[in-house]
């Protein structure tokens, strides 16, 4: 993984609103997408962006970075979802998944 992907992943993830929420997945087509707009080949996936979280997500609000069923990393599961609820973000009647069709983040979104 190179430095720019990180950073890309970074400064997006920094950029996700109290309340909100990406996917690994949406990280990874929006990251692409700036890429073929740059003209650069399209890099990594899903997989890819948990990696650059787990080895470099923890100054950033990782928390709103969840699986593309709406769960947080499992290994940080409490206290994701305790930050979640601190920001109001929509979850799931459980409790236990962000509910994505309400608090899904695109970039071109205002907050």
């Amino acid at each position: 993984m190179d430095d720019d992907y990180l950073e890309a992943v970074l400064d997006l993830v920094a950029r996700i609103p109290a309340g909100r929420a990406m996917t690994y997945g949406t990280i990874a087509e929006v990251i692409a997408e700036q890429a073929a707009g740059r003209g650069d080949a399209p890099r990594g996936g899903p997989r890819q962006v948990g990696q650059v979280m787990s080895r470099a997500g923890g100054g950033v609000p990782w928390w709103r970075v969840v699986n593309a069923a709406g769960r947080p990393p499992e290994h940080h599961r409490v206290r994701a979802l305790a930050e979640l609820r601190a920001e109001g973000t929509p979850l799931s009647a459980d409790g236990e998944r962000v509910a994505l069709r309400r608090a899904i983040w695109f970039p071109d979104e205002t907050a």
